[in-house]
């Protein structure tokens, strides 16, 4: 058992015999235990560094660095000024309504707006102003959250009409300190149907003395009656410019090195919500290298962010324009062994389209972090059709969507960007229609010349740039496919044949897709990756239908012959029987 002297701290003297402790000796363990032994204690040693009683916990960018005056608000300049409008002139509203995405300050500017119309100066004689002083007690207090007459509501978590009843109860009394008495409320969609229907006589005629700020994302969700009774501000997005250069200026303040690029890449996630950038960076300062001295680097955020460097996407779509298979899955899977997600380098990809297009089309420099990235989309946009940049995004598109609901991301990229590099030179609706009134045109000049003396026309086809008969020949004789040949002759009706393109219509009745059968021969025929592609209707006739008709012609013909028609009249009941004799051209029949 424990002594009482060991447990309350009294340790008998030498050869002293134990006593009960008193009631006075028990009061003063006790207090010794609890509050520590009063003795004043060591000092500390000389090497000991003091403890440093005014030392605060650490506080996120977010929350460091939020706005404490309408200067320090970024990118809401035509709100800023139309409230320093409204005070210099005494018309201010009595409900304003913040609209717009996360983290742009909706709620900052509410809590902007509470003090600069409570702000008394640092003398205490002032009025309201845009510039409220930041050292008055209702300054002070309302950053503080302090303040008793300006009140935070969070419409999330009190969406009931017992929670509106207490405002309205409240607002029938004057402010306690300050000038006015402030209600706001955020998230205010959240608030139920019957408890908007509660807040309307109020909100429609509050005292003098009573504001209302409501901050919303969804502003949609808010009935139209509470939207008429409200001055809005719809906050804009950040542009990304100004988000780096907020971003910069925040990183000298912590003096924090970051890369420009790293700033831009951060800005771009933040897609203009200035709180999930900072929340970004605050991160990216975190998982920044100690061996580096804790600078941000644009690798080390790429890697944080599980984005794809910027030459690794030029390089792929590089391999996407030159039709580079090979090379294209080798740098997917580089990628990939890296940590890129797939989806994150489909989207990517979209984005490059996206630059290169609107380069083109703005005819600027392109918005690119580095020269080299901004040369390379120049020349880009410079090379590409406006149709190919077109056809390439929906493909790039679609291709997103199926990777992002695949089981295997991996295969689904894999298979979109092929997809996207066999079809990205596909001619588009416009230019196929036009290709096939050219085909059209030269057919109908090319008739009257192929006429002959006796009136008779020729049969109306226009000989391609590749002769397609001897094509199919050297099919099946070079390439050993017979069978192919033989389906060739019988379904293909050629458009348009090129050194290395192809495009045809397949009979009616044919349903198989002959494509990569097709464009297999070919490259083992002429070593060249031809471009082949299937139309719904056209085309010359096959070549068992132009068979088909030279004979029917050299029928005709011989019908015409005067020798012919004279044995017809002379014996009505005669056949016309054609040679059946394989080595006989054509027009050689007997009768």
């Amino acid at each position: 058992m424990t002594d009482s002297g060991d447990m309350y701290g009294d340790t008998p003297a030498e050869g002293t015999q134990d006593s009960p402790p008193s009631a006075a000796d028990l009061e003063a363990a006790g207090q010794s235990a609890m509050f520590g032994d009063p003795a004043p204690a060591a000092p500390p040693p000389p090497s000991a560094k003091p403890v440093d009683s005014a030392a605060q916990p650490y506080r996120v960018l977010a929350r460091k660095y939020r706005p404490q005056t309408f200067s320090e608000l970024i990118g809401q300049e035509p709100m800023v000024r139309t409230l320093a409008n409204a005070i210099k002139r005494d018309r201010l509203a009595h409900a304003f309504l913040m609209t717009g995405v996360r983290g742009v300050g909706k709620t900052s500017t509410a809590r902007l707006i509470a003090k600069a119309l409570n702000c008394i100066g640092p003398d205490g004689q002032g009025g309201p102003t845009i510039d409220p002083c930041g050292q008055c007690e209702p300054c002070t207090a309302i950053a503080e959250g302090r303040h008793i007459d300006v009140i935070e509501m969070d419409a999330a978590s009190n969406t009931g009409v017992d929670d509106v009843r207490e405002i309205i109860e409240a607002v029938r009394y004057a402010a306690v300190s300050a000038r006015y008495k402030i209600y706001i409320i955020d998230e205010v969609h959240m608030l139920s149907r019957n408890a908007f229907n509660a807040l309307l006589k109020t909100l429609e005629e509050p005292p003098s003395h009573v504001k209302f700020l409501f901050a919303t994302t969804e502003v949609e969700k808010l009935p139209v009656t509470v939207l008429s009774r409200t001055q809005r501000f719809d906050l804009r997005r950040i542009p990304a410019e100004l988000l780096e250069q907020h971003f910069a200026s925040i990183c000298r303040q912590e003096s924090v090195e970051a890369e420009p690029e790293a700033l831009h890449l951060i800005a771009a996630a933040a897609e203009g919500s200035v709180r999930d950038g900072l929340s970004i960076l605050d991160q990216a300062i975190a998982h920044a290298d100690l061996d580096t001295e804790g600078k941000v680097t644009a690798g080390r955020v790429r890697d944080m962010l599980g984005l794809a460097d910027r030459g690794a996407q030029r390089r792929l779509f590089a391999c996407l324009l030159e039709g580079d298979p090979q090379g294209l899955l080798a740098a997917l899977a580089d990628q990939y062994a890296l940590g890129v997600e797939p989806l994150a380098l489909m989207r990517a990809l979209m984005d490059l389209t996206n630059k290169i297009t609107v380069t083109q089309v703005g005819g600027s420099g392109a918005d690119a972090p580095t020269a080299e990235e901004r040369a390379v989309i120049e020349d880009w946009a410079a090379r590409l059709s406006p149709g190919q940049l077109h056809r390439l995004w929906q493909l790039l598109l679609r291709g997103y969507d199926e990777v992002k609901g695949a089981p295997d991301p991996l295969v689904a990229a894999q298979m979109a960007l092929l997809r996207t590099l066999h079809a990205s030179d596909m001619p588009d609706p416009g230019t196929l229609a036009k290709k096939l009134e050219e085909v059209a045109a030269r057919a109908a000049s090319a008739a009257p010349a192929a006429s002959s003396s006796d009136g008779s026309s020729a049969p109306v086809a226009t000989a391609p740039k590749v002769d397609w008969a001897e094509l199919v020949s050297r099919i099946e004789r070079e390439g050993g496919s017979l069978h192919l040949a033989s389906r060739l002759r019988m379904q293909v009706r050629p458009v348009e044949i090129g050194t290395d393109r192809l495009v045809f219509a397949q009979a009616p009745g044919f349903s198989e897709d002959l494509g990569p059968e097709l464009r297999q021969a070919l490259l083992e025929l002429t070593g060249n990756r031809w471009q082949v592609e299937q139309v719904a209707e056209g085309g010359e006739p096959t070549l068992v239908e132009r068979d088909q008709a030279e004979r029917a012609d050299a029928d005709a013909k011989m019908r015409a012959h005067p020798l012919v028609e004279a044995t017809f009249n002379a014996f009505p009941d005669a056949e016309f029987i054609a040679d059946d004799d394989v080595n006989s051209p054509p027009w050689r029949h007997r009768a």
